[in-house]
């Protein structure tokens, strides 16, 4: 039996604005038709559903101290995502949640914080740094890393030309591959750790990105000594419904979508990386 509090069903949002971040990435600013207002915590994600297509798992990439401006990018890589980029401004869109857990900001305090990011997995991870910047004051040093494929990827320019200015981040952004007007670095973004200031020992590390990107940051965090409970990653394999249902996301023992997706990596250390599972 559906209830109007059936968490199965989504609720209406427009679209306050949409941005086109790149060739296949873009964003979307919704706003409650009903006037409702959705707390949520930096790393959960939404469910968004395209009318007559379908829905799809897609993280909040906006700032949780104004929770009226709920904000989502993604890539156009499938059906549904795709519908989703043909969207105009004040068109709808069904939303449900917020699910799952967050990055453990608050509990990273009196602690040097890392945030290491590749392509559009600065965007799940963007709710953290606000609130980092929010709360700076507690914490120690706090670094950023950023790679992309290219720098036509790169996402929230206006943004990391703000957070680099500032006197008490460090910023660093590099790409695989350049071009002839690129004055950054070049390579890969775990090439960056090794020479990042920060105590290894006392660092909490929030990383995400594509899953082989992951796995060789946590090898090099690692190395510099960041112990591994307090490295943590965001998994977004296989969500469906959300609610623990379907088993679609499940992850050995776990369900990304109940217990995720961020994850302590040695929650899934022995899984990360396997295709059946």
């Amino acid at each position: 039996m559906i209830t109007p509090n059936d968490p199965m069903i989504p609720q209406q949002y427009r679209i306050r604005q949409r941005q086109q971040d790149n060739a296949d990435t873009f964003t979307l600013e919704l706003e409650p038709t009903n006037g409702t207002v959705l707390q949520f915590a930096p790393g959960q994600f939404n469910m968004l559903y395209v009318f007559g297509v379908g829905e799809i798992p897609i993280s909040i990439s906006g700032n949780p101290a104004t929770p009226s401006k709920l904000v989502h990018t993604t890539r156009s890589v499938g059906t549904v995502t795709n519908a989703m980029s043909t969207l105009k401004t004040g068109d709808v869109i069904g939303v449900r949640g917020p699910y799952g857990k967050s990055w453990p900001v608050m509990q990273s305090t009196g602690r040097d914080v890392v945030i290491v990011a590749g392509g559009i997995g600065l965007a799940p991870l963007r709710p953290a740094i606000y609130q980092l910047f929010a709360k700076r004051e507690q914490f120690g040093k706090l670094v950023l890393l950023y790679g992309t494929r290219t720098q036509e990827d790169i996402l929230y320019r206006q943004e990391l030309e703000q957070w680099r200015a500032r006197f008490d981040v460090d910023v660093y952004v590099t790409v695989d591959r350049a071009t002839s007007d690129w004055r950054g670095n070049v390579g890969v973004v775990t090439n960056l750790i090794p020479r990042t200031p920060f105590y290894p020992p006392d660092t909490v590390a929030m990383v995400c990105g594509p899953e082989v990107m992951m796995r060789f940051t946590v090898q090099a965090l690692q190395k510099r000594g960041v112990p591994t409970e307090q490295i943590y990653v965001s998994m977004e394999r296989n969500m469906k419904c959300a609610t623990g249902f379907c088993g679609h996301c499940q992850f050995g023992s776990t369900f990304i979508c109940k217990d995720g997706p961020v994850f302590s990596y040695d929650q899934v250390e022995s899984f990360i990386g396997m295709w059946e599972v």
